[in-house]
């Protein structure tokens, strides 16, 4: 089935052709990140919804036609939904929407409370239109706000590794957060989407989706997401407890070589770690050319890891790099994919930190807090009239609601929105958002990729990725 998207807005709106002030000619409204989590977003996804939803003849006269009777049933009545409105654009502009996107470079972090995109009409007489796209181009807080997660995570990771990893094991970085999230999403889009926003900051991915997305919107030369050989619980269980040892035995029989991960826990972690994998087999994984990655999957992150860690210290031994950290031998490392989230990947790390254990021992799998548990209000994302148009006459437009906080006080809100037609502008490298006027000399970083139907600006994957990546000086907490 394909998306009409006559029937893509939220229901109130196919009101508003009816309720903008007679004379409005022009609507211009901008997106933002308000706040939330994280001081900076990064700016993904809306290359997706262009191509998808609004490039070229944007909707039918069979989509029309099919729209009408739908939107009557809708409302009971029928002097809400105007098919004119539509039709007028199907007969003056063939489909084409006559609308002007402009917007940040895709993967750029931006600091909250600035300008990520506007849209505008380009025909006065569609002066409803830029807001009518407000519930399909919103959803772009999706990918922005996992790109941004993911990010996040990865400033957290390259502060760990900055303080007690071995000089040069840096470039394992992009395979130490991994995406496990592909089963926990509402939807498949939502793997493709989700999944291709964590690819602009690291590598390890199980969802394979994200790779096609990333080709198939964002032109990738490559497939950026990496998998590696792994079991799960109905191979390391199909013998039972007794039969665990010889799955173990099975699983390096199978990949003598490489790089292959075995869930430990289905009966106890510790004693695998211990007597199977630290014993039995221990001499037969330092002897191959590959690493074997352990994973525990139930307990406390935290203490599971130390306990873990300190058995694989004791029947491996370790060395102690320069910076004085034990390090497994190059053969056995561990991944934690069970209760994986920002807050306890930071805790993980620092208990690591703490006990003298570098970070290079360690990758991470996160699956639903990496790609579900998040929502538009993670980043406080809003979309706002800021400028308009009535007869002639512009009109700097703008929202500053009062509230109650806790104790009763009256004050200013945090959804004060912007007024004016607005630019980002970038000085000394710093991001802010001014009245389009203002600063002339200085160019607009918000670029027209959209305008009457037309694509005018893609970005790669690969761009993506170079926006996207951490300086030196911003690998830092927050």
């Amino acid at each position: 089935m394909r998306n009409n998207l006559v029937l893509l807005a939220d229901g109130y709106k196919y009101s508003h052709h009816k309720l903008y002030y007679p004379g409005t000619e022009k609507v211009c409204s901008y997106l933002e990140s308000r706040g939330g989590k994280f001081d900076n977003t990064v700016f993904y996804g809306l290359q997706y919804f262009l191509k998808t939803f609004l490039e070229g003849q944007a909707f039918t006269q069979a989509d029309l036609d099919e729209a009408e009777p739908i939107l009557e049933s809708v409302f009971g009545r029928n002097d809400v939904f105007d098919k004119s409105k539509f039709q007028y654009i199907l007969d003056k502009h063939k489909g084409k929407l006559p609308v002007r996107i402009k917007a940040v470079p895709e993967g750029k972090a931006v600091p909250v409370q600035n300008v990520l995109m506007t849209i505008e009409n380009t025909d006065p007489k569609c002066y409803w239109l830029p807001n009518f796209l407000e519930t399909l181009l919103m959803q772009i807080w999706y990918p922005c706000t996992v790109a941004t997660l993911s990010r996040e995570i990865k400033k957290v990771i390259t502060q760990y590794y900055d303080e007690t990893a071995t000089p040069g094991s840096e470039a394992g970085i992009p395979f130490v957060l991994n995406d496990f999230g592909a089963r926990g999403v509402s939807s498949l889009e939502s793997a493709g989407i989700g999944g291709s926003a964590h690819l602009i900051n690291f590598n390890g991915s199980d969802t394979i989706s994200a790779s096609v997305f990333a080709q198939k919107y964002y032109a990738a030369k490559e497939v950026y997401g990496k998998s590696i050989p792994a079991t799960e619980h109905s191979i390391c269980t199909l013998l039972g407890e007794k039969g665990e040892k010889g799955i173990f035995k099975h699983v390096l029989d199978e990949f003598p070589a490489g790089l292959v991960a075995c869930v430990s826990d289905s009966y106890d972690i510790f004693r695998a770690c211990k007597e199977y994998w630290g014993e039995e087999f221990k001499e037969r994984i330092l002897e191959r050319d590959g690493v074997l990655v352990i994973r525990p999957d139930s307990g406390d992150p935290v203490m599971t890891l130390l306990k873990v860690y300190e058995i694989l210290f004791e029947k491996f031994g370790y060395t102690i790099n320069e910076k004085g950290y034990k390090v497994l031998p190059p053969q056995v490392r561990v991944i934690q994919g069970d209760g994986v989230n920002y807050e306890a990947i930071q805790e993980i790390f620092e208990a690591l930190k703490t006990n003298k254990i570098s970070a290079e021992n360690l990758v991470l799998g996160m699956g639903g807090a990496l790609l579900q548990k998040l929502d538009r209000d993670t980043q406080k994302f809003a979309l706002k009239c800021s400028y308009a148009e009535i007869n002639g006459k512009a009109v700097l437009v703008q929202k500053r609601p009062k509230e109650l906080d806790k104790s009763g006080k009256i004050i200013e809100s945090f959804k004060k929105s912007k007024a004016g037609k607005l630019k980002l502008v970038k000085i000394n490298g710093v991001y802010s958002t001014v009245a389009a006027h203002e600063l002339p000399e200085v160019p607009d970083e918000l670029v027209t990729v959209f305008e009457n139907g037309k694509v005018l600006k893609e970005w790669t994957f690969e761009e993506i990725r170079k926006n996207a990546a951490i300086e030196e000086n911003q690998a830092v907490f927050i």
